[in-house]
């Protein structure tokens, strides 16, 4: 069906470095500061399109990453002849320095590259641009999606609308069902484990990914999709990343912390109990996971776990000690 009107599709990389900067081009014929990408071909896929993109414009050998958003242009006012255009927005890195640093400009094509941090990024990028770049990185952050039309976020979509304005929808019963569950505020929900050994010294984990310089207590994100619960879910984070097969003891605290732009996190703490040399000697370790385990004295913590984290092993250890609890935790504070 060649003579049937189609939109028009384009590709767009949100293309960061190790900094979380964003890459921004300006091209010779143009003054407008622009994101990578380009049109989509007609046997191609926008991943494709993006990929054939950052090859030919970047020399950079990367596919297309995580879908960030998807924004839809009419052609004008209603009635205005023209195609609309359809956007995909991916996520392409973040780059390690050594590839940023290599990526190369076909000559005449690229007149300036600059890596902006994004806020800077968005109030450099022309006006129908930037709400699909910021739109796209608040999917990043929230690990969700946008969806806009016109670089609006429409109601429901699950990133890029702003809370204010969720509320007011909420309120007014502007959203159905759905929406309102798209929309709505998401957490990333997490069991650990808190073990000492005969000594009261506390078991901490290497993690093998991220950073191996922080260390953590064992224990891991709670599989819900799967039907899993907390309890559930932290003895087989010890199972998996220990060797041990133990049911957790008793709930010492539930900690909550967010950060603006992110979702809430929430950890469930149990107490794991005192393990002994023999149990500890049955320690085998998932090397996928974890570099190594050690035992530390709570006077030792600041220097080996992240603030809220100590502050979280401080309240469980006294809650154990006194049988207090559960106990309520904001980022570690009671």
């Amino acid at each position: 069906m060649p003579d049937r009107p189609s939109p028009l599709v384009a590709v767009t990389g949100v293309v960061l470095d190790a900094r979380g900067r964003v890459l921004v081009l300006t091209a010779p014929d143009r003054t407008d500061p622009q994101l990578p990408g380009g049109a989509v071909r007609t046997t191609e896929t926008p991943e494709e399109g993006l990929a054939r993109a950052l090859r030919e414009g970047l020399n950079l050998a990367r596919p297309a990453g995580r879908l960030l958003a998807v924004d839809s242009r009419p052609p004008g006012p209603p009635g205005t002849p023209g195609r609309s255009l359809v956007v995909h927005v991916h996520l392409v890195g973040p780059l390690p320095p050594p590839e940023a640093a290599a990526i190369a400009f076909p000559a005449g094509q690229t007149a300036e590259a600059r890596w902006l941090p994004p806020e800077a990024a968005c109030a450099l990028l022309p006006a129908r641009v930037a709400p699909r770049l910021r739109a796209a990185l608040a999917a990043l952050h929230t690990g969700s999606f946008a969806h806009l039309v016109d670089g609006v976020p429409q109601p429901g979509s699950p990133a890029g609308l702003d809370p204010a304005r969720r509320v007011a929808l909420e309120h007014s019963g502007a959203l159905d069902p759905a929406s309102h569950r798209a929309s709505r505020p998401k957490a990333v929900t997490a069991a650990s484990v808190l073990f000492t050994g005969s000594d009261g010294r506390v078991l901490l984990v290497q993690p093998a990914y991220g950073r191996s310089d922080r260390w953590n207590l064992p224990g891991g994100g709670i599989d819900s999709d799967l039907g899993e619960i907390p309890r559930a879910a932290a003895r087989r984070e010890v199972h998996e990343e220990l060797g041990l097969d133990l049911a957790p003891g008793r709930l010492l605290a539930v900690n909550w912390s967010h950060k603006p732009g992110r979702p809430a996190r929430i950890r469930f703490l149990y107490d794991g109990g005192v393990l002994d040399a023999p149990a500890l000697a049955r320690i085998r370790l998932d090397r996928a996971e974890l570099l190594q385990w050690r035992t530390v004295t709570p006077e030792e913590l600041p220097g080996l776990v992240k603030p809220s984290l100590r502050r979280q092993i401080t309240a469980c250890l006294t809650a154990r000690a006194t049988g207090a609890g559960p106990l309520e935790l904001h980022a570690g504070r009671p």
